[in-house]
């Protein structure tokens, strides 16, 4: 039995949704990292205690209040009626918000350490060879942690794939257009199924296996979040 166009649809827009996620954990964590690495600031323990909530809250819960705040009545949901955007809830951006806030630690805390793995020492030499703030921070720093790079990238893409509790919550179950595979996966299952779900959960496990084996073999010595 071959995947189905439902399976298939909900394949293309799972791997839709963990690209631009990943590339926008990407651009909003290293800042973060960075600060979280380098700041002495009493506001670092709040921070990171913000920013690895979701390691700890259920899915559920951070999509109730994520549907909450986007929602008709919400902060966003009125600030993106009154930009002409509609809202967010039920859409794919909607997804896109929902992922980010739950894989957010996936991608921070990895960069963090690699940061903080660097030390001052070679930051301290590239600013006694007059390099400046910024030409240290990604001539210096960002290669030293590209290790912490390919791990947040890893992770951040694996996990927003593997998600359920946060994108029901925000997404429903819309074809093509909110419905990934672990939704699609529920629906075999509810619908007795059982044979395309074991194609489909099989082929997550795989997909797992072979992303813990990329980060073992090709960044060893930093296989964690």
């Amino acid at each position: 039995m071959a995947f189905s166009d439902a399976d298939l649809g909900a394949i293309w827009l799972t791997l839709r949704l963990a690209t631009v996620v990943t590339i926008l954990l990407l651009l909003i964590g290293t800042p973060i990292a960075w600060w979280l690495a380098r700041t002495k600031s009493w506001w670092k323990a709040p921070v990171g205690a913000v920013v690895a909530l979701p390691l700890v809250l259920p899915p559920t819960v951070l999509g109730f209040y994520l549907l909450v705040t986007m929602g008709p009545n919400g902060p966003v949901g009125q600030l993106t009626q009154w930009l002409g955007l509609g809202l967010l809830p039920f859409t794919f951006w909607g997804l896109v918000v929902g992922s980010v806030f739950y894989s957010l630690p996936f991608v921070v805390q990895p960069v963090q350490n690699a940061f903080e793995a660097i030390g001052e020492r070679p930051l301290e030499v590239a600013a006694t060879l007059r390099a400046g703030p910024w030409d240290r921070f990604f001539s210096v720093a960002v290669p030293l942690a590209r290790p912490g790079f390919v791990t947040a990238a890893i992770l951040g893409f694996a996990h927003t794939v593997g998600e359920f509790g946060v994108v029901l919550m925000i997404g429903g179950n819309i074809p093509d257009k909110t419905r990934v595979v672990s939704v699609q996966i529920y629906d075999h299952v509810e619908a007795l199924e059982y044979a395309q779900a074991h194609w489909l959960a099989g082929g997550m496990v795989v997909f797992s296996f072979a992303v813990l084996l990329a980060l073992y073999v090709f960044n060893p010595g930093r296989p964690r979040a």
